[in-house]
């Protein structure tokens, strides 16, 4: 896991690129040119926080409704629904995941012009799919994905931005923006505060994670890879549901994960901080001003520096804790649901 953790600045790079960000313009060229009126995602685990990533990105840059498709329905009830004019986005690390397939088929055979975000193009998701993306983040060797989850975020945001330039290739300022994010990632990944953190959470019963905008999925990512390597129950929310019932849970004794960056959903968030200030809930921010920080970049790539250093953190607590992040309990790194 360390070693995965470590390759994200030259996954990055690797992306930005060459062939790949080539492959990535042509894509999103074609999807501009097919004009498509809403956008369906579907992913599980750590894809579907991708997906979610990539949800917020459509609809704020691209102004386009966004749906995220229940696999059950097609995969287990049979459902056919009409998908014309839709463009249908399976996310997944492996493009193994029967369900994912299926609702790709399902939307490609009723309308969907349908696209695979995906760290193997030779996966079944791919094959099925009419359009791919390789995320190109390479073999992943730890069960919990770290430089997958990235690759797929700035994956994401590459396809976003080309279908919003209309021809794929993004203009000069964004380029020049990413660029610069191997750059921050490295330094990102430089700071030891995650690991001096983690022996303060040691003994943590359960946790909360929250974040609103872009830094949403960051929440839920964070959440889960806690869970997964140190299995310390951790509920996510958005700042604005913690503080629709949740926040009475929050306590002296309850560590709260706050991901607080620049723009409308950092300052969002200082209403969430100051009630959970009022609670005397163990806060730990992360953010441009946070315990643990990360440079400050346009608040639509945070989220590719923001789950750095609690990628660091889930690391150093299940080692604190006496487990093994690289191999979780029950977990397998292709988790194949029907």
């Amino acid at each position: 896991m360390a070693a995965d953790i470590a390759e994200q600045p030259e996954g990055f790079a690797r992306l930005l690129e060459g062939p790949h960000a080539t492959a990535i313009a042509e894509v999103a060229a074609e999807v501009a040119a097919r004009r498509p009126r809403n956008v369906v995602f579907v992913g599980r685990g750590t894809s579907d926080h991708a997906a979610l990533y990539g949800a917020y990105l459509t609809e704020i840059r691209l102004g386009l409704p966004v749906a995220s498709a229940s696999p059950s329905a097609i995969t287990l009830y049979g459902a056919r629904p009409d998908f014309t004019g839709s463009l249908v986005v399976g996310v997944s690390q492996s493009g193994g995941s029967p369900d994912l397939t299926g609702v790709l088929s399902a939307a490609r055979e009723n309308g969907a012009l349908t696209l695979a975000v995906t760290n193997n193009p030779e996966s079944p998701l791919a094959r099925a799919a009419e359009l791919s993306v390789d995320v190109a983040a390479g073999h992943e060797r730890a069960v919990a994905a770290t430089k997958s989850y990235t690759a797929e975020l700035l994956a994401l945001l590459l396809l976003v931005e080309g279908i919003r330039a209309g021809g794929g290739r993004l203009p000069e300022a964004e380029r020049a923006a990413l660029a610069e994010l191997p750059r921050l990632a490295a330094t990102a990944l430089a700071d030891r505060n995650a690991e001096e953190v983690a022996q303060r959470y040691r003994f943590a019963p359960h946790m909360v994670t929250t974040g609103r905008g872009y830094a949403y999925p960051t929440a839920r990512e964070a959440a889960l890879k806690l869970m997964e390597t140190s299995y310390v129950p951790t509920l996510a929310f958005s700042g604005a549901d913690l503080l629709h019932g949740p926040l009475a849970m929050t306590d002296v004794d309850v560590p709260v994960i706050a991901v607080v960056g620049d723009g409308p959903g950092g300052r969002s968030m200082e209403d969430v901080l100051t009630r959970l200030g009022e609670r005397k809930a163990d806060v730990l921010t992360v953010g441009p001003r946070g315990r643990l920080a990360v440079p400050a970049v346009d608040e639509r790539h945070s989220p590719l520096l923001d789950i750095l250093p609690l990628q660091k953190l889930a690391l150093a607590l299940a080692l604190a804790r006496g487990e093994d992040p690289d191999a979780p309990r029950g977990l397998k790194k292709v988790t194949s649901t029907l």
